[in-house]
């Protein structure tokens, strides 16, 4: 099945926005996505994944505050932008959008709005969550501390009259990709059927294989294994979990951009420099297996609100094509400088596998 390259990407005429990339693995443009994503071809998305603002007036960025953060502001936004998503991908393409428990009501309404079909609700556990709450006399508070994101899941409509498996065989689009995405089964050759609860490791845990001390006390991972019978050990089998984005993640590729102090968002004073200062930084193995869910192999993921461009990233690690929009000038260089690594590492390691595949 043949697939439209990302080279044709913005249609119309008029001036064209700055555009990065080699445009056969990624393109990168800087735009607003809700002018961008309507002069993009119909049809010619297979998935989209985001991680777009949560309308809490996050550190006062303009990107989060303002009418985007007032609940009927918010709703508009996700309404606004998901109609043209839903344009954008081809019948039966999946929608995956990150939110905030907080405002994640109005993101949903929003996108059903929009004419898409709410499939699932997936919920990304990790302990990395700072309490936003005021300290009251008689140990009293505000707000309980974030413990995990909701994953919105959701899917263009199939064409009238048509069922799954027609629509998979036009398109190439319409069902979820379980065989890729199963948590390994010890015992088995098949692995779990893959659930909508994801976790992640906190970022103080260290492997003991490689010789740390193994989970913080409230990483979910163990947790969540002994309230299901198992041990403390940090060795769960049936469900998906990666560890959050390292330093190092975070800032592979970005060596040659300028280094700033930037807020860790691990405490409430904590600072370091750092090349890449994105607040909200992705773990590349969770991006990875929500690629891997919702794109066929070879097909075009698109993020209109890229930021560092984790989505990209991942996209290109697992071999499909990315579309990457964001209007923020503080960030385009950061998703350019991690995009040019990641597809060089991509290519590096191809080449690698298939120098060292055995002779048939």
């Amino acid at each position: 099945m043949s697939r439209p390259r990302s080279r044709a990407l913005v249609a119309g005429s008029g001036p064209r926005p700055a555009l990065y990339g080699d445009l056969r693995r990624w393109a990168l443009i800087a735009a607003d996505s809700l002018r961008l994503l309507c002069q993009l071809p119909a049809a010619s998305v297979d998935a989209v994944i985001t991680d777009p603002p949560y309308g809490l007036a996050f550190k006062e960025e303009a990107w989060d505050s303002g009418e985007l953060a007032t609940p009927d502001g918010l709703q508009a936004f996700s309404r606004a932008w998901a109609e043209q998503a839903r344009l954008v991908l081809r019948p039966g393409g999946h929608l995956l959008c990150f939110g905030s428990p907080r405002t994640f009501h109005r993101l949903v309404a929003g996108v059903e709005d929009a004419g898409l079909e709410i499939r699932d609700v997936l919920l990304w556990l990790h302990a990395a969550g700072v309490p936003k709450s005021m300290r009251l006399a008689g140990g009293r508070g505000t707000a309980l501390k974030p413990a995990y994101e909701p994953i919105l899941l959701a899917r263009a409509p199939l064409p009238a009259g048509s069922t799954v498996s027609g629509t998979i065989a036009r398109y190439g689009t319409g069902a979820l990709n379980i065989d890729a995405t199963r948590p390994p089964r010890p015992t088995a050759e098949e692995g779990y059927w893959p659930s909508h609860l994801l976790l992640a490791h906190g970022e103080d845990c260290a492997s003991r294989e490689a010789g740390g001390t193994g989970c913080q006390a409230d990483c979910p991972v163990p947790l969540i294994d002994w309230l299901g019978g198992g041990a403390l050990d940090g060795s769960l089998s049936r469900l998906f979990y990666a560890a959050k984005a390292s330093r190092a993640e975070r800032e592979a590729g970005c060596q040659r951009l300028p280094v700033e102090r930037a807020p860790t968002f691990s405490g409430p004073k904590l600072s370091r420099p750092r090349a890449n200062v994105h607040p909200t930084v992705k773990p590349l193995d969770l991006m990875r297996w929500l690629v891997r869910l919702s794109a066929p192999p070879g097909g075009v993921v698109l993020d209109p609100f890229t930021g560092s461009g984790s989505t990209g990233c991942a996209a290109v690690l697992e071999e499909r094509q990315f579309i990457g929009i964001d209007r923020d000038e503080r960030y385009l260089p950061i998703a350019r400088a991690r995009l040019t690594h990641w597809t060089q590492f991509a290519a590096t390691t191809l080449s690698h596998q298939t120098d060292n595949a055995p002779n048939r």
